[in-house]
């Protein structure tokens, strides 16, 4: 939520408490032994209750707010929420009789400490009432706000995907790798008719990969997997070189899951930029996958004459922000760039934070 509407929100809730408090200091005054009394009289009398009222709430309400929400509720635990806000709002009590029996020094209300134990308690019950009806506000008040914010970023996350799914299909499989591979596979017809036709099946099932299979949040990692490993061998089409681009994976993939199209830009990239076609392993890609996380790394060696392309094919700022909706706190992107090769390391963990 903007900063501008939680500043509006929580200034409309203190002015509401205002116009309350100043209907009840009305009534009291109307009604009470000040009435007739002399000003300065009746101004020492508005400023005690006005403290009376403000300052624990004012306490409970941003010590709920700002600490109990976080440390308890949003851990889900109520009972320890119960108990500690029962002892800050108790807390907030004690400290606004202690302000109130600094301000009876200067003839400002009633000597709290003073008027004995039974009114220094009842007053520290109401207070702590005060304290507490605040608390609860601020904590209403901010799942609100979270749960706004949660709404909000679900309906951002799938304009993004939106957005990403279609540039993905206009960039990664573009008419210029279609035109390349459907030429290779036409020169291939005439020497191993069997193997184009297996190519042919290959950009077959990367085409239906790309219009079906993406439109899910989530599928099998394995189907990611199987479009990579399709995707790497149709590249490797214009090499005679086998060695070119090496592809593995570690670990059992189980029912292991992952947001469809993640890894691809990162591969698409590497083969962008990769040079020496004869060398090996110049662009190795692996995956590693465990119980705890999804471990991909692609490098490739830098072409040797400079590119008049800009390392990081759909851009590295839009593949960042969609990872960081996909998996907030849950996943690790490092991209490191030295004269000699250009690497990528992502981990996703498979467990929330």
């Amino acid at each position: 939520m903007k900063r501008g509407v939680v500043i509006s929100l929580h200034f409309g809730y203190w002015v509401l408490y205002f116009l309350l408090l100043s209907l009840i200091l009305v009534c009291l005054q109307l009604g009470s032994p000040i009435k007739g009394q002399p000003f300065f009289y009746q101004w020492r009398f508005h400023v005690f209750f006005s403290t009376f009222a403000i300052l624990p709430a004012l306490l409970g309400f941003y010590s709920f707010y700002f600490l109990l929400f976080d440390l308890f509720l949003m851990r889900r635990k109520i009972v320890l929420l119960f108990v500690v806000g029962l002892l800050t709002a108790t807390g907030c009590g004690l400290i606004s009789e202690v302000v109130m029996s600094v301000m009876y020094t200067f003839k400002v209300g009633p000597g709290v400490f003073h008027e004995g134990a039974r009114t220094t308690l009842a007053l520290l019950l109401v207070i702590t009432i005060i304290a507490v009806l605040n608390g609860a506000v601020a904590l209403i008040m901010r799942g609100f706000m979270r749960w706004y914010a949660e709404i909000k970023l679900k309906e951002e996350l799938m304009q993004k995907n939106f957005e990403m799914e279609l540039a993905l299909v206009k960039s990664q499989i573009s008419p210029h790798f279609l035109f390349n591979t459907l030429n290779n596979i036409d020169v291939l017809i005439v020497k191993n008719a069997s193997q184009a036709s297996a190519y042919l099946n290959q950009l077959s099932d990367i085409m239906r990969f790309m219009l079906y299979e993406t439109k899910s949040e989530e599928i099998q990692l394995s189907r990611e997997l199987s479009y990579l490993e399709k995707y790497i061998a149709l590249q490797k089409i214009r090499t005679s070189n086998p060695d070119f681009a090496r592809f593995r994976v570690d670990g059992a993939v189980g029912e292991a899951t992952i947001a469809p199209m993640v890894l691809i830009p990162f591969v698409e990239n590497a083969f962008k930029h990769a040079d020496a076609r004869k060398q090996g392993n110049v662009i190795d890609v692996s995956v590693e996958v465990s119980p705890e996380a999804i471990v991909f790394e692609c490098v490739n060696k830098r072409r040797l004459q400079p590119s008049t392309t800009e390392y990081g094919g759909l851009g590295n700022e839009l593949i960042k922000r969609r990872l960081s909706l996909l998996y907030p706190n849950r996943h690790q992107l490092d991209i490191v760039s030295s004269e000699e090769d250009y690497r990528v390391r992502l981990r996703i963990s498979r467990h929330e934070a």
